[in-house]
């Protein structure tokens, strides 16, 4: 019967180097800057919060699409509707080479 050691039960062999002491941290920031850091902070999240409120969509090109499904001109190909749907699920882009 063989006993397997678990991990970390044999010493480190490696020596390790003496550590120095350590000097005092400069101060890493004053009010003013934790003020502009707030502010910038502010502004991005208001900035996310615009972007957020409305969904991205190219309302110009919505329009021609549905005039040419309606007109009967929208090129639909089953072949291709299904390529690009298996690309989405599957995080792919087809027009670029693998």
């Amino acid at each position: 019967m063989t006993m397997v050691d678990p991990i970390g039960s044999k010493l480190n062999k490696v020596a390790l180097a003496p550590v120095a002491p350590v000097k005092a941290a400069a101060r890493a920031a004053t009010v003013a800057d934790a003020k502009v850091e707030t502010g910038a902070a502010s502004s991005m999240m208001a900035t996310a919060r615009d972007l957020a409120s409305e969904p991205p969509v190219d309302s110009d090109r919505v329009a021609r699409i549905r005039k040419a499904v309606a007109d009967g001109s929208f090129p639909i190909v089953p072949t291709t509707i299904a390529d690009r749907l298996l690309a989405f699920k599957l995080n792919w882009k087809p027009d670029e080479p693998a």
